[in-house]
């Protein structure tokens, strides 16, 4: 017997490929069915006896590649997807079929067939290199404080924010100043650490802001930005290493 997991996030889905596969394949079992990353990971963990894994690429909690990073995976595999560049990808790695939603009845046997035929394992390097890790999603807009009006700002547009007087502001690269309420800790998190570097406790950088980097007392760095700042903008001691690397 051989033994199946299901890794489907849509309940209507799921339970049209365990019916399909229960009709057309008596010798397969559907031991389990996923719905998430994390559910999948936590199942694999235990180490299950699985032979086949058919796998949705897009799932709730995000797409199934990230399994694969999480936990070893040493069954065949085939993925169901929607969209065929991704499978396309999947399928070029080597050691893994895949089916296009809708699944058909011919579909499915012409998979399950090849299989049964291979005999490679799953190159999970090759998969994971062909698809490549998602880039993360940065902010990209910042909201600010107008009187009473709260007006969007492109965060492609911000030279810097900066705390003083247990407030936080944000200045654009035109010169305008602005109100936010956003903590520093908060903002470090959330933007793009390609184009911005935390200088200080008290302040954020874009790179397209600095002009000009000079030595201080202490070892610390003096920028020179422009937009100019409201006040000194220095590189704490413990940072100046890591902002060199950055600038560079």
């Amino acid at each position: 017997m051989i033994r199946a997991l299901i890794v489907e996030d849509e309940p209507m889905a799921q339970a049209q490929l365990a019916r399909l596969i229960k009709t057309h394949f008596p010798d397969i079992e559907v031991v389990a069915m996923t719905d998430s990353v994390r559910s999948t990971v936590e199942f694999l963990t235990a180490d299950p006896p699985i032979n086949v894994i058919f796998m949705d690429v897009e799932l709730s909690d995000g797409e199934c590649f990230e399994i694969f990073r999480q936990v070893p995976v040493h069954s065949q595999v085939i993925m169901t997807t929607a969209y065929d560049s991704y499978a396309v990808k999947a399928f070029e790695a080597g050691s893994i079929d895949y089916l296009l939603k809708p699944i058909s009845e011919e579909a499915l046997k012409r998979a399950v067939s090849r299989v049964r035929a291979r005999t490679e394992v799953l190159d999970v390097g090759k998969l994971l290199a062909a698809v490549g890790r998602p880039r993360r999603k940065y902010r990209e807009r910042a909201t600010v404080h107008v009187g009473d009006q709260i007006i969007p700002v492109r965060v492609a547009d911000i030279a810097f924010f900066y705390s003083e007087d247990k407030s936080n502001f944000l200045v654009m690269s035109t010169g305008e100043r602005y109100l936010v309420d956003v903590t520093l800790d908060t903002l470090e998190s959330e933007l793009d650490p390609e184009q911005f570097f935390r200088i200080s406790r008290g302040c954020i950088v874009a790179r397209q802001a600095v002009r000009r980097v000079s030595r201080h007392f202490s070892g610390r760095l003096r920028l020179e930005t422009s937009p100019a700042s409201p006040g000194d903008l220095t590189v704490s001691r413990a940072r100046v290493d890591d902002f060199l690397k950055w600038l560079e």
